[in-house]
């Protein structure tokens, strides 16, 4: 077998073993990027009149008004929604390249997913600051953390696949267990704890 065949069938492989992570990655960050659009129009909103109300101000615990008023929601100085209008259209480009079959250095790709842990870390901590600190939550935020949650297990099951995140001797062990799934069972234990969590104390 040639060069160049072993490299167009290692490429179709990539393609095909990752076409799931990279569909729920280009889908999660459309729709997070959605959700920041409304979030950035409704900063500015408030900005300009802090009483305002908005149709995703259900109640007083359901209620995107009361959340954007806080300094969590603009802890950089701005609000954190225009955070995700620079990221989401990244990410966006990042998936449909990979789609077409595009093939990232590591570098990259470690890149990439270092600043998306940090992303998924701050969605899930301004969760837990709604949650206990503010008392109410965000409908458009709520969605944010569930898209963030999707793509941060995509791209982490792509590295892990590819051997971009390594775990020395343990490595093929890793590898294995997201061969098996685990990491999606992982995923979806996490998004069932933060259903639950929200329908037991707010609905």
């Amino acid at each position: 077998m040639s060069t160049n065949t072993h490299e167009a069938d290692t490429l179709k492989q990539t393609k095909r073993r990752h076409l799931g992570a990279y569909t729920e990655m280009l889908i999660g960050s459309v729709i997070g990027l959605v959700a920041s659009f409304v979030l950035a129009v409704d900063a500015l909103t408030l900005a300009a009149n802090p009483n305002a109300i908005f149709s995703c101000d259900i109640s007083s615990k359901i209620s995107c008004g009361t959340v954007g008023v806080t300094w969590q929601a603009n802890l950089l100085g701005f609000p954190n929604a225009y955070l995700g209008l620079i990221s989401e259209p990244v990410v966006i480009t990042v998936a449909i390249a990979a789609v077409g079959g595009v093939l990232f250095p590591r570098w990259f790709m470690i890149t990439a997913q270092a600043f998306y842990s940090i992303g998924f870390a701050f969605a899930y901590w301004l969760f837990f600051q709604s949650y206990f600190v503010i008392g109410a939550l965000c409908p458009w935020c709520l969605t944010i953390t569930v898209t963030t949650t999707l793509v941060f297990f995509s791209i982490t099951r792509v590295n892990i696949l590819d051997g971009n995140i390594r775990f020395g001797g343990a490595t093929p062990k890793v590898q294995s267990l997201v061969k098996g799934w685990v990491d999606v069972y992982v995923m979806i234990i996490i998004l069932a704890i933060f259903a639950a969590m929200v329908v037991v104390r707010y609905f």
